[in-house]
């Protein structure tokens, strides 16, 4: 018989099975659309307006002109997974082939109009839209019929095997069609609802590093899943024949560097992904390990350090909610055979607490949507408390299963939170320093921020550790790198061989979040100056301002592309990839106004 994890006397978790406070079955996307008063004047009670077809006498906005006949156009509402942009009066089409990715390319180009691709549309950044995003602009879906997955596994155990497949594609059906061929990824996004196409435009990664004594499994790479495409076809102009066409990019080929994360700057078609054995994992949760243990600065930090964790099994994931003494980690270790005291898990999403808020969690959340921030506390300690009532009573403290069925565990449905994600590439030496600086600076910014009465983070800070991309990990000699990739390694400081990614959370409409959140992207690229490179993950938050998120001007026109640029070869950084991007889309099509307040020349 298994036992459960250990509750420390003195922490912050209770036992809520004996209050008799049975679970209330309600999903976390609708106690965000219900409840509050304050909830409801936000985006967040918005509900998605169904798809409207082109001829249909419904329609709000004009139909684009002289549309091409045979391709699928209709209307309908754009949100992102915050549900923080939302854009109303767009026409979306969904084309069935690349050939007609082609023929609305050059369709846009003759008629003055703008194309955005769109996948699952689980991003929190306005890479696909923002606000006030002009109604010449056709959102192109990829989920309907480009969806498929073609699998060569032949050359598994020397690292020749491939997958191939369409932007629209999820991650969940990838996953799922690698493991029925004894295939997998070593790290990938925990959302299995992701579409390939964003996944690879921003660089998805998931979580590990070789734990001490393991060695990478052929095809596999522990940095971002971009990092493993070996071959991708894009629509770009063809200056011959003046018109867009579909090309194939090997990965080396120099201009294929800009493409593998291209932010939405261009329309990618299929691509080709290196892959490798799959793997079986043990996942063991904890949380019973004190925040002061496992973020102890490197002098006093012991066996229960995050540094010593991701030594013994390289893959960690550490949820730390504000203001609670113990977080929930996650180890995840490679493991052939299932230990006995494991229980054999068969399919994903195994922790299914996640999706349930009990109705004392939501109670407080409604106080605080409703003004009350000071009840910040309490809710946080709750979550915790539900988190660790849910592993046991579900059973999932200790789970063994492949690698894809214990790794993906975020549904759609989980609550719609905020994020600003920050990284700083690094050495493997030095992450229990980087973990300690930060978990300190956080800590104390919180404490100075509750002294005035203001509680913006009421979400968990979630943190990672990850490899980089190592171009040979795609077993393709000469491979080149991802120019505007947040794992790029530094060839000026070869010893950076790690990435630390600090996840920080909130409900959405929290007062004072973009503000903190800004205040520590500004102390992260100043602390970490000289012990490591700073850049923010793509499809999150950045850029934050007391004004919001992408409104720090400054950090958009200056330290971002610089981290981009800074320690590569001459001709081989930002500007370089800006201009790849606009050579191969010279007329701007597929492009938005925000992209093109980002992606700007640094002078």
């Amino acid at each position: 018989m298994r036992n459960a994890p250990d509750h420390p006397a003195g922490s912050n978790t209770t036992d809520t099975t004996d209050t008799g406070d049975a679970p209330d079955p309600l999903s976390r996307r609708a106690l965000l659309g219900a409840g509050a008063a304050a909830l409801a004047a936000t985006a967040m009670s918005w509900t998605p307006l169904g798809r409207i077809a082109a001829a249909s006498a419904a329609t709000t906005i004009p139909a684009p002109p002289q549309f091409p006949a045979g391709i699928a156009l209709y209307q309908q509402t754009f949100q992102n997974w915050s549900e923080e942009v939302v854009v109303e009066g767009l026409w979306s089409a969904s084309p069935a082939s690349a050939a007609d990715m082609v023929t609305l390319a050059n369709w846009a180009h003759a008629n003055g109009w703008r194309l955005r691709p769109r996948g699952g549309g689980y991003s929190w950044s306005p890479i696909v839209a923002a606000a006030g995003t002009p109604a010449n602009v056709l959102l192109v879906d990829t989920t309907t019929h480009l969806t498929g997955i073609s699998v060569n596994a032949a050359g598994a155990a020397s690292g020749q095997a491939s997958v191939t497949v369409q932007p629209g594609a999820t991650m969940d059906n990838v996953l799922g069609t690698l493991k029925s061929a004894g295939l997998g990824l070593t790290g990938f996004p925990v959302l299995g609802a992701a579409t390939v196409g964003g996944v690879l435009a921003t660089g998805g990664r998931g979580t590990g590093v070789p734990a001490v004594g393991e060695s990478r499994l052929p095809g596999h790479t522990y940095g971002s899943v971009s990092n493993l495409i070996t071959s991708l076809t894009a629509v770009v102009w063809d200056a011959t024949q003046g018109a867009y066409v579909l090309r194939t990019f090997q990965r080396t080929d120099p201009q294929i560097q800009a493409l593998l994360v291209n932010i939405g700057r261009a329309l990618v078609t299929e691509a080709t992904l290196r892959v490798g054995p799959d793997q079986r994992l043990r996942c063991q949760s904890w949380f019973n390990v004190a925040a002061t243990d496992l973020f102890a600065p490197p002098a006093s930090a012991g066996s229960k350090s995050l540094a010593s964790y991701v030594n013994q099994c390289g893959r960690v994931v550490c949820i730390w909610f504000p203001f609670t003494s113990s977080p929930w980690l996650r180890l995840f270790t490679p493991t052939p055979s299932q230990p006995w005291v494991s229980r054999a898990v068969t399919g994903p999403y195994d922790f299914t607490f996640n999706d349930i808020v009990p109705k004392s969690v939501s109670d407080l959340l409604s106080q605080i949507v409703a003004g009350n921030a000071s009840a910040t506390p309490q809710f946080t300690a709750a979550q915790m408390d539900a988190i660790s009532a849910g592993l046991v009573s579900t059973g999932t403290w200790d789970i063994w299963g492949w690698s894809s069925d214990v790794l993906l565990y975020v549904r759609p449905t989980t609550l719609r939170i905020t994020s600003t994600c920050c990284n700083v590439v690094t050495s493997r030496a030095n992450v229990q320093q980087v973990v300690s600086d930060f978990f300190a600076q956080y800590s104390a910014k919180l404490a100075a921020y509750a002294a005035q009465g203001l509680y913006p983070m009421n979400a968990p800070l979630e943190i990672r550790v990850t490899g980089l991309d190592q171009t040979g990990d795609c077993n393709v000699p000469g491979a080149l790198g991802a120019q505007l990739s947040p794992l790029r390694p530094r060839p000026d400081h070869p010893e950076w061989d790690t990435s630390v990614w600090f996840d920080m959370t909130t409900v959405p409409i929290t007062p004072g979040c973009h503000q903190f959140m800004g205040e520590m992207e500004a102390w992260v690229r100043s602390h970490y100056a000289g012990v490591g490179a700073v850049h923010n993950e793509w499809p999150k938050e950045w850029a934050n301002s007391a004004s919001g998120a992408w409104t720090d001007s400054a950090t958009i026109a200056g330290a971002i592309p610089a981290s981009f640029t800074t320690g590569q070869a001459s001709g081989d950084g930002w500007n370089a990839a800006v201009a790849t991007l606009n050579a191969l889309d010279p007329n701007g099509v597929i492009g938005s106004p925000f992209l093109d307040g980002v992606l700007v020349p640094q002078s």
